[in-house]
């Protein structure tokens, strides 16, 4: 083993010692029965590791491009979580979705596959944890940095929920024999902390928690400068937030002319509002159900299925499945997330859609997101990345940028595939293109600009024809997950800019087939990284 290939995995057992639920959602061997520990003490020992292994890889001299890529991984990777360490994110991140700490973990253990009773006992353990997690966050989240208001009453709301389960319905997961023994953990331990937690929202942070003119990271102590951390850490560049800003509003001038131009073809109309008003109330672009919304993915998906052999070289050797995002998150989840598959093959690539108040979800956004979460999207870029033959941190790194980028690329990608059943479905496109610009505008808005969380509510009101239910779900995503919804955007443009390069250089020579195995066969990459990847093999060419 190289230097630096033992330096990826260094790293790599620091990062899972950090959040020892992903090894288990990945479905790796080890042991399964710890949660993340949230204290000061835990998290500067996590600093101070993270930065150690940047230095010593910066310091590595690598031969090979192979191992030139696993050096600036590990460096990207060891430098990004100390930014977000540096974020102080589990002091304020405080709502109903996976962004919040609490959140973030009863979404995750129902993830873990219970494949053996090694398994079984791990989670019964992490069950008995979940009380020493809360004193945790209730630590972390007494001090100085504060959420806004209208997050602190979502995230009650969520605990109102889920404490009406019998229960704690997502955690009672099949633990065969020893049922009796999860229920008694459930009852008499994990309640009374979730209990417990939801006191101290309404008793302790309620009361002092910021107003929602004060929605952003630039209202706390330091914010500024932990939000620029946050930028580095999500889109992998050095761009100000200001540039971010600068750059949405000018997509979301130019997607304007997009809409008015299909909008004549479609509603007989270029008049942008009508356009807008036309997609948000025309009962036809409207779910039945639940079920009916399901039908539409699982048929946009086969359809993309058939046709990717055309664009690609290399496709996932287990197809995705579709299922309805859990009811108790459904409420306060997004449109549609992607779950990768188990590498020990317990568990499927599998695209969760939103089903809750579909009848007030729109018809003509479900082929996009499809799309973009599953395949060519997510589920072709991170399957494929599992089974590489490469060290694992490059088969699971978190960079944003590369992953959002990739499922937004995809979306746009599927129109050139001729996926788009017609201008309709076309409007969803524009629509999914609107949100992710609109994103680099009201996330720096509040973070940076010092936007109200009105003022960004407003604004996605007046530029996206996105559903009502959707925009206050999305703005409140943003204000308690600060930066994570830039890298959208950011890395579409990137791989976009990349590609064109490509086909400048290359001219007939280019194949777009292999332009996708080059983007997608090398790992999980920060942008700059994958730029010089694609510069090597236009070299190579």
């Amino acid at each position: 083993m190289s230097r630096v290939d033992a330096l990826a995995g260094e790293l790599t057992d620091r990062l899972f010692e950090a959040d020892p639920l992903r090894p288990s959602v990945l479905g790796l061997p080890g042991d399964h029965d710890r949660l993340p520990r949230l204290g000061a003490a835990a998290e500067a020992g996590h600093r101070a590791a993270y930065l150690d292994i940047a230095a010593r890889a910066e310091a590595v001299d690598v031969t090979g491009l192979d191992e030139s890529l696993t050096r600036d991984v590990v460096i990207q990777q060891a430098r990004a979580a100390v930014d977000l360490l540096d974020a102080k994110l589990p002091e304020f991140a405080v709502s109903d979705a996976f962004t919040a700490p609490m959140q973030l973990l009863l979404i995750t253990l129902p993830m873990v596959p219970l494949t053996d009773q090694a398994r079984v006992s791990g989670f019964l353990a992490r069950l008995a944890a979940i009380p020493s997690f809360v004193d945790e966050v209730i630590e972390r989240q007494s001090g100085s940095l504060v959420p806004p208001g209208f997050l602190v009453d979502a995230a009650i709301g969520y605990f109102d929920r889920l404490l009406a389960t019998p229960g704690v319905a997502p955690l009672s997961l099949d633990v065969g024999s020893r049922a009796a023994e999860r229920d008694t953990l459930l009852e008499n331990t994990v309640r009374p902390a979730l209990a417990r937690y939801r006191e101290f929202l309404v008793a302790e942070l309620k009361p002092r928690a910021r107003p929602a003119e004060e929605a952003g990271l630039c209202w706390q102590p330091g914010g500024l400068q932990r939000y620029a951390g946050l930028i580095r850490a999500h889109t992998t560049t050095e761009r100000s937030a200001q540039e971010l800003h600068d750059i949405g509003l000018a997509l979301i001038a130019d997607l304007a002319g997009e809409f008015r131009a299909l909008g004549r073809r479609v509603f007989g109309t270029g008049e942008l509002g009508e356009v807008f008003t036309r997609l948000r109330t025309d009962p036809a672009l409207r779910w039945d159900s639940g079920e009916e919304l399901l039908a539409a993915a699982r048929t946009a998906i086969a359809r993309a299925e058939a046709e990717a052999p055309r664009w690609f070289r290399t496709v996932p050797p287990q197809r995705c499945e579709v299922r309805a995002v859990p009811e108790t998150d459904a409420d306060a989840g997004t449109i549609a997330y992607y779950i990768e598959p188990a590498l020990d093959g317990s568990r499927p690539g599998t695209y969760y859609a939103n089903t809750t108040h579909a009848g007030e979800r729109f018809r003509h956004v479900s082929e996009a997101v499809a799309y973009h979460e599953a395949v060519p999207g997510h589920h072709f870029q991170l399957s494929l990345a599992l089974g590489l033959d490469l060290p694992l941190l490059r088969r699971i790194a978190e960079v944003n940028a590369y992953t959002e980028g990739w499922g937004l690329y995809a979306e746009r990608l599927a129109d050139e595939m001729g996926l788009y059943t017609g201008d309709v479905a076309r409007f969803g496109l524009l629509t999914q293109d609107a949100m992710r610009a609109a994103r680099l505008v009201v996330d720096t808005g509040m973070h940076a600009l010092g936007w109200s969380r009105q003022r960004a509510v407003d604004y996605l009101r007046e530029n996206t024809p996105m559903a009502p239910v959707e925009i206050e779900e999305e703005i409140d995503r943003y204000a308690g997950c600060p930066g994570q919804a830039l890298s959208y955007m950011a890395g579409r443009l990137e791989i976009e800019r990349i590609r064109a390069g490509a086909e400048r250089a290359l001219g007939e020579r280019f194949d777009l087939r292999d332009f996708h195995d080059v983007v997608l066969r090398h790992g999980i990459l920060p942008l700059p990284v994958l730029d010089r990847v694609v510069s090597e093999w236009i070299t190579s060419r």
